[in-house]
């Protein structure tokens, strides 16, 4: 009989630390999409049972452990705890657990390193603690949340995890060369 090992995403790929960023592979738990059906109510349900708003387009509330990201129109990502049951009659909920890798970039020259992959403003200034965008990093469709003033949570297809660590990885010697 087969015997089966389970391994993360990045199977030892990560941590990395070049220059002042750190990549961290990160266990979110459980991840379940939330999409309510047409015409539900989900805001006052949803804070109810998992005590955090909400959240609004291009926003996450919650804190490390339980955390709801907008993912796209009519779309959240449920990140933590299981959803309670009582949402099914409001919403779709889909588990996605298996089928996202999530890093943490953190450090100093974070900014620069991830604006050489990501076309968006991601300055302190423009975007601040608890916002969230779909986005391109790369060629790869991802997700991208300020979880700390120095700090992302970054999202790919877990198919992804190996390109994400290599376009990191690059972009983050990049920026400590020019240091």
């Amino acid at each position: 009989m087969a015997e089966l090992i389970s391994k993360t995403p990045l199977d030892d790929m990560a941590p990395l630390t070049i220059g002042t960023v750190t990549l961290a592979e990160v266990d979110l738990g459980t991840l379940t999409s939330i999409a309510p059906y047409a015409g539900a109510k989900i805001t006052e349900p949803f804070k109810a049972v998992h005590g955090m708003a909400w959240p609004a387009p291009n926003r996450a509330t919650g804190k490390a452990g339980a955390r709801a990201i907008w993912f796209g129109r009519d779309m959240v990502l449920l990140v933590g705890p299981k959803p309670d049951p009582t949402l099914a009659d409001h919403t779709a909920l889909t588990d996605q657990s298996d089928a996202w890798t999530a890093v943490t970039l953190s450090g100093d020259d974070v900014e620069d390193v991830l604006a050489r992959l990501i076309p968006l403003d991601l300055s302190a200034a423009q975007f601040k603690r608890g916002h969230t965008a779909r986005s391109q990093i790369q060629h790869m469709t991802g997700s991208i949340t300020r979880i700390g003033n120095d700090t992302f949570l970054l999202m790919v297809f877990r198919s992804m995890a190996g390109t994400l660590v290599h376009d990191l990885e690059r972009a983050m010697a990049s920026v400590a060369a020019r240091r």
